[in-house]
């Protein structure tokens, strides 16, 4: 089944460009993984220090190993240093 992610950050002021160059080399990365079908980046209108990223993904399970890869955790540790609350996931099935 395939599955929607929504991916929830506010960065801390200032740091936006980097978040997003850091957005664009992660998804370079998704994009070589099993599973991965496309990724949308947008910044929030009325709160411009807050980013959503769509991923979505043939199945969970491809989900799940994307999100405890090791590769992909480097980059989170990479984001974390630019924002000023913790990422929130949100998984949908459709």
């Amino acid at each position: 089944m395939t599955v929607t992610v929504l991916i929830k950050r506010k960065v801390v002021r200032g740091k936006g460009e980097l978040l997003e160059n850091l957005y664009r080399e992660l998804i370079a990365l998704a994009m070589q993984q099993t599973g991965y079908l496309e990724a949308k980046t947008m910044k929030r209108v009325d709160i411009p220090d807050e980013y959503l990223v769509i991923s979505k993904w043939k199945h969970i399970d491809d989900w799940s190993k994307w999100l405890i890869s090791e590769g992909r955790r480097s980059y989170q540790e990479r984001i974390d240093a630019l924002t000023d609350s913790k990422t929130r996931f949100e998984i949908y099935e459709h």
